[in-house]
C-alpha cells in the first residue's frame, strides 16, 4: 500500500500521531476491501458494507486509493445500491508478479 500524508510539516505532533492512526486504519480498510473482493467476487459498494462490516464512508474513500494502486478495477457494469440507486461495480485485480 502507498503512503497517503493526511498531516503538513508545519501541524503540531499531535496532528502527526492523528495521521499515523488515520493511516493504519486507512491500511486495515484497504486489506478487508480487496479481500472481500477477493474471496466473493465483484461487487458494488453496498455489496462491499454489507459483507465486511465498514460503513459507506470507509469504502468510498478507499476504491478510488485501491483502484490507483491497481488492487481493484471498475468492472463497467452498474449494480443496484441498498437505497435502488445505480453504483459501480468493483472487483479485485490480480497482480502480475516476476517469475524472477
Amino acid at each position: 500500500m502507498t503512503q497517503t500524508f493526511r498531516s503538513r510539516n508545519t501541524d503540531p505532533i499531535t496532528s502527526h500521531m492523528a495521521a499515523a492512526q488515520a493511516d493504519d486504519l486507512a491500511k486495515d480498510h484497504a486489506i478487508i476491501i480487496v479481500d472481500c473482493l477477493q474471496k466473493y467476487g465483484a461487487l458494488g459498494k453496498d455489496g462491499i458494507m454489507l459483507l465486511c462490516k465498514l460503513d459507506k464512508n470507509q469504502i468510498s474513500r478507499r476504491l478510488p486509493e485501491l483502484e490507483r494502486q491497481g488492487l481493484i478495477k471498475q468492472t463497467g457494469q452498474l449494480v443496484k445500491s441498498t437505497s435502488n440507486r445505480l453504483e459501480r461495480e468493483w472487483a479485485f485485480q490480480p497482480q502480475q508478479r516476476s517469475l524472477i
